[in-house]
């Protein structure tokens, strides 16, 4: 298992450097001041309430991918050694022994890794038998580096990622209010060469329209939510 602050496996040079700068912009937003953590806009999109939150945690459960966050009865494992984080490591190469965890969550981390059937194998390797698998991936969504940006998924494509494992359920996370809000906020953004102007621009634009948000309460269950579906999940079983 690798200890908390050592350089994860497989990260080369250029990646380093980039995981480097992430563990800065955590640290940076740890020491945000009060005043400026109210003044920040509500996230331009809400959570589906029908997503389903209760399959069992066991006595020991992994979730992949939480910097900056502290996660209860899970072991938190990222690239970036900050705060929440127990374990840094690669996903690739999971420092787990078989069929230790009885839930993983990989929230919002295929897309940022270079080889997601290696990092699907490696859940499931470490995945007990009957435990869940809990993926969530963006589909309509605003290029990110953290550190790196790969690739988008469809539910078609996840279940293909995950052949072999029950699918427990699936649907959208996140509706298509919320691809038409946060590409909203970024094209405002985009308009502007300072730094300084983009976020405040972030800002202005994100209290505007975040009331829009509540609309996905309606559109996120429709059969063509998932044509411009931002977030997609799958619950899975071993």
């Amino acid at each position: 298992m690798s200890a908390r602050g050592a350089a994860p496996a497989g990260a080369g040079p250029g990646l380093a450097g980039k995981v480097r700068r992430l563990e800065d912009l955590y640290r940076r937003r740890e020491g945000r001041s009060r005043l400026r953590r109210m003044i920040e806009p509500p996230a331009p999109f809400i959570m589906n309430p029908r997503e389903p939150k209760d399959f069992p945690l066991g006595r020991h459960n992994l979730y992949i991918g939480g910097a900056g966050r502290s996660i209860a009865g899970y072991i938190n494992l990222d690239l970036a050694a900050v705060a929440g984080v127990d374990v840094v490591a690669d996903a690739h190469r999971l420092p787990f022994r078989d069929g230790v965890f009885q839930r993983i969550e990989c929230d919002a981390v295929l897309e940022h890794v270079r080889q997601p059937e290696t990092v699907m194998a490696e859940m499931r390797r470490v995945l007990a038998a009957g435990g869940y698998l809990h993926l969530v991936t963006p589909f309509c969504h605003p290029f990110h580096e953290y550190p790196k940006d790969y690739r988008r998924f469809t539910p078609d494509g996840l279940r293909e990622l995950a052949a072999g494992m029950e699918v427990a359920a699936e649907g959208w996370r996140t509706g298509p209010t919320a691809t038409l809000l946060v590409f909203a906020i970024e094209y405002a953004k985009l308009l502007l060469p300072w730094r300084w102007w983009r976020a405040a621009v972030h800002g202005v634009v994100g209290w505007v329209v975040w009331p829009l948000r509540y609309l996905d309460l309606l559109l996120v269950g429709s059969p063509r939510a998932g044509r411009i579906g931002n977030h997609c999940y799958l619950w899975l079983r071993k």
